[in-house]
């Protein structure tokens, strides 16, 4: 039942002019491994790209990762603003069949808990062939924010974070059954989408 076409793939895709030219340690792509490694209980795989802000290039690390390597979910950290070098959401946009708005609109639903300059990212998530492809913010603490969400302190859930929708999305695009560790975010299906899983 757990042979390699089942597994979960991931990819992620740092952006930064700076990072992939060497001038400082990149911290997203460790970010989010470690954010995976907590919350998912399934088995899961990862593809890692570091690209500067070029358009072109994020392209073509996007559609590598879907066409060539059969990621189910790609995430991508950094370039998300207004600036002109900012062209990770245009980049995915260019390669995607279907847009997701929502992912977008929660995302920045999240970040305005925290700053009102959260109106300035362009987040977005799509989806290309078979997989879901979401941009996310670039700092370590914001990528956490956003994929887990908000609780109080008694760990009530104030807003959802975006990765409580995505094994179901992943589920509907045909993709692997996909849990998570519900102490860190609950992920979110129909009953009629529940599968006993211990068998």
């Amino acid at each position: 039942m757990n042979n390699t076409m089942n597994t979960l793939r991931i990819g992620l895709i740092s952006v930064s002019d700076r990072a992939a030219n060497g001038i400082y340690q990149d911290q997203g792509i460790p970010a989010l491994e470690n954010w995976l490694s907590a919350a998912l209980a399934t088995p899961f795989t990862i593809e890692t790209r570091l690209v500067p802000d070029e358009q072109p290039l994020i392209e073509q690390a996007i559609c590598e990762l879907v066409d060539e390597r059969f990621c189910h979910l790609v995430l991508t950290t950094g370039g998300t603003g207004p600036a002109r070098r900012d062209v990770t959401p245009d980049a995915t946009l260019a390669v995607a069949d279907r847009v997701m708005p929502g992912y977008g609109e929660q995302m920045r639903q999240i970040s305005l808990h925290f700053v009102p300059t959260a109106l300035l990212s362009r987040q977005t998530g799509v989806i290309r062939k078979q997989s879901l492809i979401l941009n996310l913010p670039g700092q370590p603490k914001s990528i956490k924010e956003t994929l887990e969400g908000l609780k109080d302190e008694q760990g009530k859930v104030i807003v959802h974070g975006i990765f409580a929708s995505v094994p179901y999305c992943i589920q509907l695009l045909e993709g692997p059954y996909v849990e998570t560790k519900p102490e860190v975010v609950a992920a979110f299906r129909p009953k009629s989408a529940r599968r006993d899983t211990n068998d």
